[in-house]
């Protein structure tokens, strides 16, 4: 491929534009692949529609530190036909709110506000201080490209020399520190050849399981085949099976490639056991913190036990009877 073009969820000034940018260097890097040129989509079908179709590849959000993984991206590339990731990005997220020039800022309170659902969902405490009212965008930058007089739009610091617009206030996020993991993803073809030429580094993948029997144990006997081939699982979640009670699919991430081995003898298990199996991502490994977790990180309640806890007081204390329901 000499040239190619790389679709992202536009308008310009989406996080998803910024790490098409970002992907174009990984690219270059990861697979000596020339800077493609950048084409904005209207939405994540537009740009699925372009990958399986051979006329691009394409970058979607597909996991934040602060509200998880996007699920319907997650699903789009499980459905998808002809689509795999080869490539995993990260941009770091803060919101400013706008206004349109002329605004009063005093008398916000109540409006209605804009972005993308994971953009409203990530400024929960902005939105409730002024008491306004959430209104979903198909992304932030189109929020803020959209916004009306007297409503307030959420979106990057790039959106307001972008779309001509006043700030409001600026880092209205609930969390520093956020950011979203990005995707590029290719046709399949595409991506068995390229990351064919880069099999010496080492690779993580993303792997979803459907096992065809349902009941107790099933997940536990995956979870079995994958302790017995050596496989390391950094990431297990599961998504209902639309429209079917009691079925679900299960996506785990795993540190290492399904060329490997001990990868391929458990694909061969689950395979000949009946259950349906699906590669949808494969990309470089990346270095991976394994911080402790604070005290002052967990939630409210819960029962946690440290070096003074009785191993026997504390079973028959009310608080773990409330905390632990039993």
């Amino acid at each position: 491929m000499t040239h190619m073009k790389l679709t992202y969820l536009g308008p310009e000034g989406t996080f998803t534009h910024q790490a098409a940018i970002e992907a174009g260097h990984c690219l270059k890097t990861q697979y000596g692949i020339d800077e493609p040129e950048l084409v904005a989509a209207p939405d994540v079908t537009s740009i699925m529609a372009s990958v399986q179709s051979g006329e691009s590849w394409g970058v979607i959000a597909w996991e934040n530190n602060v509200e998880g993984y996007v699920m319907p991206n997650l699903d789009a590339l499980i459905d998808a036909h002809d689509a795999a990731g080869l490539a995993r990005v990260g941009i770091n997220v803060s919101f400013d709110a706008f206004i349109t020039p002329g605004t009063s800022q005093i008398g916000i309170d109540g409006a209605s506000v804009s972005a993308h659902p994971h953009g409203l969902a990530q400024c929960k405490r902005f939105i409730e201080r002024h008491r306004l009212h959430p209104a979903q965008a198909s992304s932030n930058a189109a929020a803020c490209r959209d916004l009306k007089p007297g409503n307030v739009a959420l979106g990057p610091h790039i959106c307001g020399d972008l779309y001509g617009l006043e700030i409001l206030e600026e880092h209205v996020e609930d969390f520093d520190g956020a950011h979203t993991d990005f995707l590029v993803i290719a046709p399949r073809g595409d991506v068995l050849d390229y990351v064919a030429r880069t099999r010496e580094r080492e690779f993580e993948t993303v792997i979803t399981f459907i096992p065809l029997a349902t009941g107790p144990g099933v997940v536990a006997n995956l979870l079995d085949v994958l302790r017995d081939c050596g496989l390391n699982m950094t990431s297990l979640i599961s998504r209902p099976i639309k429209g079917h009670d009691g079925t679900y699919s299960f996506i785990i991430t795993l540190d290492a490639a399904p060329w490997e081995p001990r990868f391929r003898r458990m694909l061969v298990e689950v395979a000949e056991h009946g259950d349906w199996a699906k590669t949808i991502a494969v990309y470089p490994r990346r270095e991976r913190p394994n911080p402790p977790v604070d005290s002052w990180m967990l939630p409210e309640g819960g029962v946690r036990l440290d070096s003074s806890a009785s191993t026997s007081d504390w079973q028959t204390a009310q608080n773990a009877r409330r905390e632990l329901l039993w």
